[in-house]
């Protein structure tokens, strides 16, 4: 009985998130011919569909629980002072080596793979920061990570959390995308070797500190670096070797 909000919660995150993307940015790229910057608007509102959806489902998912006691609860972990600066090394760190091993196996300059086109450095970061970093959390992070702990054990959850996460992104992956053919298939299986791998690190630090701040910000440190990097598939592989050390190296350090 418990199981079923939790699938229904996810089946229709998924499918808000679709048909808003498909809906919404399709409408305003294909009739409005809306320029960059506004669909790129569109697509972070579009991100915020898991909480969206949370909210609107409340009282199916948690009716004992208020929508403001659990956002209280998602937050409630103090954190030390270091701790997220820490974390958003070790992430960004996490993109910035893998660069720096590519521009060696391609025998490249690692400045040839920045873009210093597209959006300004401010514009960048609240495009970045308002997208999934505060719009997915409290879904994935918060609601999702709870269930599945209740059922699962830690890994088990972690592989689940990760696999959902990441084929909610099917979508994106076919419209917003340089990739198709057979050069979709080793982006779609790097997709979810480093998803899982975040899932992961993320949990054990929610798990040292219950608050979503800190996935908040290892989302941000994650997804920020791209609006800046032009790689291709190999770059891909060779950050899904970097993110499955990292996540070893969290799990090997969970205990401790």
């Amino acid at each position: 009985m418990k199981a079923v909000p939790l699938r229904r919660y996810v089946i229709t995150a998924y499918l808000t998130f679709w048909v808003m993307v498909l809906g919404l940015c399709g409408t305003a790229s294909m009739v409005f011919h809306a320029p960059p910057l506004v669909m790129r608007i569109l697509a972070d509102v579009c991100a915020w569909s898991p909480t969206i959806v949370l909210f609107c489902m409340w009282n199916q998912l948690r009716p004992a629980q208020t929508r403001r006691a659990f956002v209280a609860s998602c937050f409630s972990g103090r954190i030390t002072w270091y701790v997220p600066l820490l974390l958003a090394v070790i992430v960004s760190g996490g993109v910035l080596v893998s660069v720096s091993v590519l521009s060696v196996l391609e025998h490249r300059a690692f400045m040839s793979y920045v873009s210093t086109g597209g959006w300004s450095l401010p514009a960048s970061i609240l495009l970045s920061v308002f997208s999934g970093p505060t719009g997915e959390e409290l879904g994935w992070r918060g609601y999702v990570r709870e269930e599945l702990a209740k059922r699962y054990t830690f890994i088990k959850a972690a592989l689940i959390q990760g696999a959902v996460w990441t084929f909610w992104h099917t979508v994106l992956w076919f419209v917003d995308s340089s990739f198709s053919g057979a050069a979709l298939v080793p982006y779609v299986i790097s997709n979810l070797i480093v998803m899982t791998c975040l899932a992961c690190m993320m949990n054990v630090v929610l798990e040292k500190c219950n608050n979503l701040a800190l996935s908040m910000l290892m989302h941000f440190a994650f997804n920020f670096p791209y609006c800046f990097l032009q790689a291709g598939s190999l770059f891909y592989l060779v950050l899904s070797a970097v993110f499955l050390l990292l996540a070893a190296g969290f799990c090997a350090g969970r205990k401790k």
